[in-house]
């Protein structure tokens, strides 16, 4: 057996009772799989829906693990609380994710923060010794002038203005999260926190993949661009995202490791190339015959003030009407500013290494893609 499946072994969550929120979200589902591969003594999934058939088809996988259900709002104390009874260690990747200001702000500031401040008393009381926070890359920028990062790390200098309610919300949580680190718990230990702020996620079950191409659908086949081909970032599979959550669990249960990681934030990417938003719609749909427009509808300017303009429709409107625009200025700003980022300082400090490659990636990401076009297609037929 090599010296790094020894360390891995070692390292193994076996044995250990851990709370996953969002259990039924995109990452929530993948993390929760991969989890089952450590044998851990419970593995209890909060979330506000739990599906049955998520529970039905974990029965074949879950072996001696067991797997308990908790249904109900993150912001519910009790349910907090039954939760994190005796649990070492929580996942709390559960948020509201909004980048079209369609949730309003005390919905998703009730969520993304208070529901992460109620967790942490939580955990503080129970006794919970690690909390890894899911962030997003969304809490660093782009800043609205969409000054660009290329290749950038956690000590990369940035004038970051946020103007999504998301992001706001989201940026405040993990710093709750992180100012945690070291509380004192009921036992007389501390809490070890850390936050990872994964690219933008894509892989089998993403929503906003699923959403261009049902739009791509409805264009004829042919993918909207809404980015410019220079506006690199660097998309990371879901696949890799659950196991850097798996790879900082098992760390912090090494002293010497907690130590270091304990009040940090972590970029998690991985080895999918550059590209812009739009062409990597194109690089998972093109297999499935989907072409891709050479431009933008119009030009950015226009664009920039297209969106300015239904912004201040939806505040005129709001009164009235609830008015939703399908774009906004910082939504085009984000699509269209150069911003990736490397994922050495996880690597360095718990281990990450991404277990998927790209053309992996890629290939599960189309065929999922592939198996539910043709039901897609019909539904958007028959309207």
């Amino acid at each position: 057996m090599s010296e790094v499946v020894l360390v891995e072994v070692s390292m193994a969550l076996s044995g250990e009772v851990c709370v996953v929120t969002g259990a039924c979200g995109f990452l929530g589902e993948t993390l929760i799989r991969l989890l089952l591969e450590d044998k851990l003594a419970e593995i209890r999934l909060l979330d506000r829906n739990i599906r049955s058939e998520l529970i039905q088809s974990l029965d074949d996988c879950r072996g001696e693990t067991k797997v308990s259900v908790f249904e109900g709002d993150i912001r519910d104390r009790e349910l907090l609380r039954r939760a994190c009874k005796g649990a070492a260690l929580v996942f709390h990747t559960a948020s509201l994710i909004d980048v079209i200001g369609a949730v309003e702000y005390s919905e998703l500031y009730g969520v993304n923060v208070k529901g992460t401040q109620l967790l942490l008393e939580t955990c503080i009381q129970e006794n919970v010794a690690s909390f890894i926070y899911t962030s997003t890359i969304e809490v660093a920028g782009p800043n609205p002038r969409g000054d660009p990062i290329i290749n950038g790390d956690e000590d990369t200098p940035y004038s970051a203005c946020l103007k999504f309610s998301y992001s706001k919300t989201k940026q405040e949580a993990e710093q709750i999260c992180l100012q945690a680190n070291g509380e004192l718990l009921r036992n007389g230990g501390q809490l070890a926190t850390c936050a990872l702020r994964p690219m933008y996620i894509y892989g089998p079950g993403c929503r906003f993949t699923l959403g261009h191409m049902r739009d791509g659908i409805r264009n004829g086949n042919v993918l909207l661009r809404t980015s410019r081909r220079e506006a690199k970032v660097n998309p990371v599979y879901v696949g890799n995202v659950a196991l850097a959550h798996l790879q900082a669990g098992r760390a912090l249960r090494d002293s010497q490791k907690r130590a270091v990681m304990g009040g940090n934030f972590y970029y998690i990417s991985d080895n999918t190339p550059p590209v812009s938003y739009s062409d990597f719609n194109y690089a998972v749909l093109s297999p499935l015959g989907f072409g891709i427009q050479e431009r933008p509808i119009l030009p950015f300017p226009l664009l920039y003030l297209l969106s300015f303009l239904m912004e201040l429709l939806h505040v005129v409107l709001r009164p009235f009407l609830r008015f939703t625009p399908p774009l906004n200025r910082q939504l085009l700003t984000m699509l269209n500013t150069p911003f990736s980022f490397s994922y050495q300082k996880a690597h360095r400090d718990f281990g990450y290494c991404p277990r998927y490659d790209w053309e992996e990636a890629r290939k599960r990401t189309t065929d999922w893609l592939a198996s539910v076009l043709p039901t897609e297609r019909q539904q958007i037929n028959m309207k």
